[in-house]
Formats: C-alpha cells, sequence, structure tokens
C-alpha cells in the first residue's frame, strides 16, 4: 500500500485535456480541468438551474449588444478549463467558435452556489484570481447573499463585498443594475 504522502499525481495539460475530448474519453463524463486535474462537476439541481437562467437571462435583456452572456460553457486559462455557470465576455461572440473566451476576453464570472460553495468560494475563487479575472461573484442561495470579488492579486482578490439586499452593479458596466432581492425570490427576469 502506498501511503498517501508519497502519491504524485498527474497534471493535465490543456492540450492533453483536449486530445481526450477528441478522443471521446471524456464523453460520458461531466468534468472540468482545474489546476491541471480533471474533477468531476456536481450535477445540477433544477434549482441551481433555475437561478442561473433567470439571471443570464436579465443580464443578456440589460446588456444586448454589449457583451456576450454564455451559461455553463468553458473558459481557457493557464492550466484550466473551467466551466463557469455564467461567464460575460467580449463581443464578437464569433471568435468563440476558434477557441474558449480567455481571461482577457472576460469581463465577470459567477458561480451559482447551492452545494459547491466551498469550491467556488475557495479553489474557484484563488482560479479565477491568478488568472486575473477582474471580477467574480458567488450566488450563495442558501444563505440569499452575493459575495463580489475584485482586484485580483495574487490567488485572491483585494476586496470582497457581500450583498443581501439593494442592487449591485459590475465593474464593467456601472450602468445596469441588479436587484439582489429579485434574484433570491425568482422576480429577476
Amino acid at each position: 500500500m502506498i501511503s498517501q504522502s508519497t502519491k504524485t499525481l498527474a497534471k493535465w495539460s490543456l492540450d492533453d485535456y483536449h486530445r481526450m475530448i477528441d478522443a471521446g474519453i471524456l464523453d460520458d463524463r461531466n468534468v472540468e480541468l482545474l489546476s491541471g486535474e480533471i474533477v468531476e462537476m456536481t450535477p445540477e439541481s433544477p434549482f441551481h438551474r433555475v437561478y442561473g437562467e433567470g439571471l443570464a437571462h436579465y443580464l443578456r435583456n440589460r446588456l444586448k449588444d454589449r457583451a456576450w452572456v454564455s451559461e455553463a460553457r468553458p473558459i481557457t486559462l493557464a492550466d484550466s478549463e473551467p466551466e463557469p455557470d455564467i461567464a460575460i465576455v467580449r463581443l464578437p461572440w464569433f471568435q468563440y467558435s476558434q477557441h474558449h473566451p480567455y481571461s482577457e476576453d472576460i469581463f465577470w464570472l459567477i458561480e451559482i452556489s447551492d452545494s459547491t460553495l466551498n469550491k467556488d468560494l475557495n479553489e474557484k475563487k484563488q482560479l479565477y484570481a491568478q488568472a486575473g479575472i477582474l471580477e467574480y461573484w458567488v450566488i450563495d442561495v442558501k444563505a440569499k447573499k452575493v459575495i463580489v470579488f475584485q482586484q485580483p492579486e495574487g490567488i485572491s482578490y483585494r476586496i470582497q463585498l457581500e450583498y443581501r439586499t439593494g442592487k449591485i452593479s459590475p465593474l464593467a458596466f456601472p450602468d445596469v443594475e441588479i436587484p439582489i432581492e429579485k434574484i433570491f425570490n425568482g422576480q429577476i427576469i
């Protein structure tokens, strides 16, 4: 038996990951690449889906031709290809037919957290900060709050704000107001 301290896990590159996808090895798996590790994704509950779809619909209506709102699709970072619940990215959207959005294409990311809060507040926050994602929101559906991270620095963010009421605006689009209460009471659309 090998002790836990002597195990070495193989890290996968983006090229390795893409070759596995192209070969069909991961076809029946719901996974994402995080810091070189292929990680199983938590199945999405109806509750999670409704929050994500409602907020994405609201953002599409508010942003119109200013940004592309992508739902549960990959983004490409240095050694990762996570699938944030919502990514608001630069236009033109058709450029993403050649590659997934890179960190410089991203205005901000949103994760909807009902069963993934620990992962979203730790592993994903570190990953997004290290990639230079300027703004990252975690919607904690159980606590009914939005946690906003801004100004990435190393593996964290210098600013962390929490909202339970009022309105919130992203850095990239300060004129777009999102009412916090409506996110949680199903009236965001």
